[in-house]
Order: C-alpha cells, then structure tokens, then sequence
C-alpha cells in the first residue's frame, strides 16, 4: 500500500523585518491559517506542514537546508505574503535541492472596497511579492510550477496536489533499486538505454541479477505457503474447476504461486521497486512470470517485460502519483490494430503481464500455451479494461536527454467476444485521432512498451517531466502533425 500522506510539502511564506513586528505577527497568523487550510483538504494526498515565515536570508537559507535533509519533505510550497526581496533568496535557492511550487495567492479572496487603507495595503502584497520572487526564480534558471488564484479555491487545490503527487512519484524515484533478470531482449532497440545517464539524471539504480539467484529463493518457497496462495487465487479471481486444488492443470497454478512468491521476496529482500525479465533467459523457471508480474503491479512494484528497466520505473513513479485515485497504472503494450475507416483503434496487451488494476469486473484466471519463451504453460489473468479517458506515456532515450512522450487517448469497451486471446486487453483510440496520434508517436520515437494509465492526467507527468528535468513531449486533441514535427525540431535544437 503506497501512502501518500506520510510525505510532506513544506510552506514557507516570504516576507521581511521592514513591517513591524504586527504585521508580521499578522503575517504569521495568515500564513498558517492558509497551510492548515490546504493541508485539511480532503483533495490534498500528502501533508502540508506550516514553516515559521522567512524574513532574511539566513531563515531562508537555514529552512531550506532543512528541506534538503527531512526524508519526509518531498517539495516547497512558497508564497510572498508581502514584499520580500528576492536577494534574501539566492544562497537558499542555490541549495535547493527539493521540488519547488510557487503558490501565487493571498489571504484575501476580494478587495475590500469600503475599508482598504495603507494598512492593508502594506499587508497584502503577494500581487508584487510574488513577482519579484518570481523574477530571481527565473534568472536563476531554476525550474518550479506556478499555481495563481485563491488559496481557497477548487481549482487551485487540485493543481497543487497534482504537483505534490508529481512530487512524490519524484521522491521515490531517489534511491530507488530496480533488478533486472536477464538482459534486454536480443537486437531490441528502444527498451535499451544508458543506465549510469538514468541514475544521475533520475535517482534510481538498475542493475541485473542472475536467473539462477531468482531459481534458488523460488525452489526454496514451501509447499504449505504455496497452498495458501493458490486458496487465495480460488477466493479472487474467477477459475475453471480443473485449475482448482485436485483438478488435471492445478500443477500449472502451483507453479506460478510459486514464482509469485519467491519473486516477492526476492523482491521484499533486496528492497527493490521494481523488476524486468526477458522470456530469453529465464532457465530454471518452469513458466514465465504472468500472474506473479500482475499481482506485484496490482501491489505497486514496477514492471515491464523483454528486459525494458525504463517503463518498470516509469511504472513505479505511475502508481505512486496515482496512489488513492480511482483507476489503475500498468504495463502496456501497442499490440495490434483496427483500421476501420469508421472505427479505427489499439489494441493493446501483452503476452500475460497487464496489471488487473486495470480489470473491468473480475479477472479470470486461466492457463494456456504460449507460443513464445520455450516454458510450460504459464497462469496468468484474463480481463476486459474499461472504457474511459486514459493516457499513455513512454520514457525513452535520445542519446543526449531522455524524453517523456505522453499520448491522450479515449479507451473503449470491448464489445466482441474473444474467446481464442487469452490475455489481458484494452481497446483505445489515440488523440486527436489514429492517424494523427500513431505518427505522432512515431516521429517522436515512442516505444512500444508504455505505462497506461486511467487516473494520470498530462498535468501529472508534466509536472513530473518538469521535476525530473526531461523533455515532456505531449500528443492530445489539438495536435497537427507540422505543428508536432516542428516542436520535435525546435527541441532537438535546443537540447544540442
């Protein structure tokens, strides 16, 4: 279970000594009053916690080097209740190190036309003092996400906490450890990357460990807890009676439990995040990993199949922002298409491991051949996704930056039968339109492999893109294919 609220954004509020020490007593009263506010919100995933207000570079400096080193602090929320001038800010801004929201509000929703004086003048300066933070934010090319409008506001809370989740997913991106059994699949090109590039510029580390190291803690699961997980298995998914305890395929079953759980902990031992494998080198496992890689997704493990270390991270940072919010993150994968003129669409899936996060109704466990990898029989869940607004975002490597590509899509509900495709699926039409989106998606050079998401909106992963420092390059209702090619070429400029 990924808890969100045990993280937190701290508030520091702007101002300086030249007001006297009721302002600034006033000053203090509101700013609290606001962070408590925002905090208490229902629509706000992580905490806000209220920071005693900055008045010279030495309380600025100080603050924020301790934001640096609070494992729980993941970003700064700042506002400038009055006038505070931004030289204060250049030593603690150098030191930064953590996410950086600028709220741009004030205490008071309206003028108050009858009574305002100099009083209130002097007290409410966030129109000016905020500008003045914003310029020196700006000339120290230091990049943040500006939020205007009343700190009351529905719309602004929701623009915050989508920061704050960008946020968190960035937080556990730091340290995070993510195995990789086996290597990329043979000759395959976009899933590679550079990884020592990935672990300066993202947090995360990805190093490869040996199949027979999984093997070992595999045969060494008990009989009696793999027993358990199968009961369990019975108890949630729907299953055909001969894949049930006694019945002629359970040994199939059995064998993936087994997988499941020593794949868990592995997992649990190494502290990992995430994982990848290859069906090119899995030897000493009897089938490949289906409703073991579905189940730890449905956990909050990041995956992704053929050895691909970028989308299982991207995966991870996916459920994180998504954590509480109705809806799935997964694995996903372009597969085949429906070009009717009148009706044209994806289908994406995979050979087995789509996260049931994503299930419309309940997920059938099943057992079948699989014509790729060279294993017996694998288990995995079988599901229809539902239809709705949903995105797909790949992370992919340009040589010199990595790219966030994110394609706006309208899912659809899956109305025929399809009883001779055993796998997970979901039936999509890319923005603005299927023509439009897949050459978009090709002259970006999005891979195949792709974090779908019911829950993320292009805000989150810009936010993120943002955070993280990468090219964000979105594909949605308003793109022209010149418009895009020239945007790609405008960046390509720019990054060089």
């Amino acid at each position: 279970m990924i808890d969100l609220k045990k993280l937190q954004v701290w508030f520091i509020t702007g101002t300086q000594n030249l007001y006297g020490e009721e302002t600034l007593k006033q000053v203090a009263i509101h700013a609290e009053e606001v962070a408590r506010s925002i905090n208490s919100n229902a629509s706000i995933s992580v905490s806000v916690v209220f920071k005693p207000i900055v008045k010279t570079p030495e309380e600025i400096y100080e603050t924020l080097l301790q934001a640096n080193s609070d494992e729980n602090c993941i970003g700064v929320m700042t506002w400038m209740h009055t006038f505070s001038p931004a030289k204060m800010w250049i030593r603690g801004l150098n030191a930064l190190q953590k996410p950086l929201l600028h709220l741009h509000t004030q205490f008071n929703r309206d003028i108050p036309w009858k009574t305002i004086d100099m009083d209130f003048m002097n007290l409410n300066q966030s129109a000016h003092g905020d500008r003045e933070f914003g310029f020196m934010v700006t000339r120290m090319r230091k990049d943040r996400k500006v939020v205007v409008g009343h700190w009351q506001d529905e719309e602004v809370i929701k623009q915050v906490d989508t920061w704050c989740r960008a946020a968190a997913g960035w937080n556990d991106w730091q340290g995070a450890k993510f195995a990789r059994f086996g290597d990329n699949m043979r000759y395959v090109a976009v899933t590679d990357g550079d990884k020592v590039e990935a672990e300066m510029k993202f947090g995360f580390s990805v190093n490869t460990y040996g199949i027979g190291d999984l093997v070992a803690v595999i045969n060494n699961v008990s009989d009696e807890d793999v027993k358990k997980l199968t009961d369990e298995y019975e108890n949630t998914y729907k299953m055909a009676d001969n894949l049930k305890a006694g019945g002629a395929k359970y040994q199939s079953v059995f064998d993936a439990a087994k997988i499941e759980l020593g794949l868990r902990k592995f997992l649990a031992d190494g502290n990992f995040k995430g994982f990848s494998d290859t069906f090119e080198d899995l030897h000493g496992m009897i089938q490949l990993p289906g409703i073991a890689a579905q189940r730890l997704m449905a956990d909050g493990y990041g995956f992704a199949g053929e050895g691909d270390w970028k989308t299982a991270a991207l995966v991870r940072a996916c459920k994180v922002m998504g954590a509480g919010l109705a809806g799935g993150n997964a694995f996903m994968e372009d597969y085949t298409y429906h070009f009717d003129p009148s009706n044209s669409m994806v289908l994406g899936s995979h050979m087995l491991e789509i996260d049931a996060s994503l299930a419309d109704g309940k997920a059938s466990l099943e057992v079948h051949p699989l014509g790729i990898g060279g294993k017996a029989d694998p288990a995995r869940l079988v599901f229809n996704v539902a239809g709705g607004d949903a995105l797909n975002a790949s992370l992919i490597d340009m040589g010199n930056r990595f790219r966030l590509l994110v394609n706006e899509v309208e899912a659809v509900e899956v109305e025929n039968d399809l009883p001779n495709l055993p796998v997970a699926r979901v039936l999509w039409k890319p923005l603005p339109d299927m023509k439009t989106g897949c050459a978009a998606w090709i002259y970006a050079g999005g891979a195949h492999h792709t974090v779908y998401s019911q829950n993320l909106t292009t805000e989150h992963l810009l936010d993120f893109a943002n955070i993280a420092g990468i090219e964000y390059i979105n594909i949605g209702a308003d793109t022209k294919i010149n418009q895009f090619r020239n945007e790609l070429h405008w960046n390509d400029v720019f990054y060089k």
